[in-house]
C-alpha cells in the first residue's frame, strides 16, 4: 500500500501512515490513527510504496470544514489546559516550567510537555487536571533543546534557529562530529543558545567527512612536490592545508577530489 509523511506540528517529526487508498496531495489535512487515538495532522510528503516490512497505521479520512474547526478548538482548549497547568505547579511548588499542551483530535488524552531541572513528583497535579478535564493526562519532561525548539530565537550565524525552522528530529550531536570538522572545543562557538552542541554539527557532519576525504591530517609528515615536510594547518570546506617543508618553505595545497597528488609519509 501507498505512504504518506503526516506531520502533526509545523517543523515536526514526520511520521508514516498507509494512505488507504485515499487521493492524498501535500498539504492536506487529515484524520489519522495512533497509539494515542486519533490525530489531526497534515501530509508533508508522498512515499509511495516502501518496502521497509513495516506495519504503518492507516490515514482515516482527508479532514473537512467541521473536522478543521474542532482541531482549532482543540488548540485553543490546549492553551488555556496549559496555563491551568502552571498555575497548578505554582499552587504546589513544583520547579516546572510548561511548554506545550495538546489534545488527540478525539480529546481522548491530553498531553503537556514540561522543562525541570530535576525529577519531579506530579502526581497530585495531574489528578487536579485530570478531574477539570475529563480526559486521561499525560505530562512528559523534555530537554533544553525541545525549549529552544518552542521558544525560537536568532543563532550565531545569524539565522533563525535550525531547530524551530527546519529539523523535524533533534538528534544527539557529539563531540565527535566537533573533531571531524576540526574545530576548537570552545563552548562559546560549539554551543548553541540551549547550552548544548549545535544541531548544525550534526547534519553538516555528512558534508565535512567527504570533504575529508585524502586530507591529510594536522602534524602528518607528508611529501609534496618533491619535498618532505609538515602538515600545519588543514581547511576541510575548501579542501586546502598549509605545508611547511624540512627547507622552510611555508605553501598552502589545494587538494582535488580526484588525481591526488600528495601521499602520506608517516606521522
Amino acid at each position: 500500500m501507498k505512504c504518506v509523511s503526516v506531520e502533526f506540528k509545523s517543523n515536526g517529526k514526520q511520521y508514516t501512515f498507509n494512505s488507504n487508498n485515499l487521493e492524498l496531495k501535500i498539504g492536506d489535512y487529515v484524520i489519522v490513527e495512533t497509539e494515542r487515538g486519533q490525530q489531526f495532522g497534515k501530509i508533508s510528503a508522498i512515499l509511495g510504496e516502501l518496502d521497509d516490512k513495516k506495519e504503518h497505521s492507516n490515514v482515516l479520512k482527508i479532514a473537512n470544514d467541521k473536522d478543521i474547526k474542532q482541531n482549532n478548538n482543540n488548540i485553543k482548549e490546549a492553551a488555556e489546559a496549559l496555563k491551568k497547568a502552571q498555575e497548578f505547579a505554582n499552587e504546589y511548588s513544583l520547579d516546572m516550567k510548561f511548554l506545550d499542551a495538546y489534545y488527540t483530535f478525539d480529546k481522548k488524552q491530553l498531553f503537556f510537555q514540561f522543562l525541570a531541572d530535576n525529577r519531579v513528583d506530579f502526581r497530585d497535579l495531574a489528578k487536579s487536571l485530570a478531574s477539570i478535564y475529563k480526559t486521561r493526562i499525560e505530562l512528559r519532561q523534555v530537554g533544553v533543546r525541545d525549549k529552544a525548539k518552542e521558544i525560537s530565537g536568532i543563532g550565531a550565524c545569524g539565522r533563525k534557529l535550525c531547530c524551530s525552522n527546519f529539523l523535524n528530529d533533534l538528534d544527539s550531536v557529539g563531540i565527535a562530529q566537533v573533531k571531524n570538522q576540526n574545530l576548537a572545543l570552545n563552548p562559546n562557538k560549539i554551543n548553541g543558545l540551549c547550552g548544548r552542541l549545535l544541531c548544525c554539527l550534526k547534519f553538516e557532519d555528512d558534508l565535512y567527512t567527504e570533504y575529508r576525504k585524502n586530507l591529510p591530517e594536522v602534524g602528518d609528515k607528508i611529501e609534496y612536490q618533491n619535498e618532505t615536510g609538515t602538515v600545519l594547518s588543514i581547511d576541510i570546506p575548501n579542501r586546502k592545508y598549509v605545508f611547511l617543508s624540512e627547507n622552510g618553505n611555508k605553501m598552502e595545497v589545494k587538494v582535488p577530489f580526484r588525481n591526488e597528488t600528495t601521499k602520506k609519509y608517516n606521522k
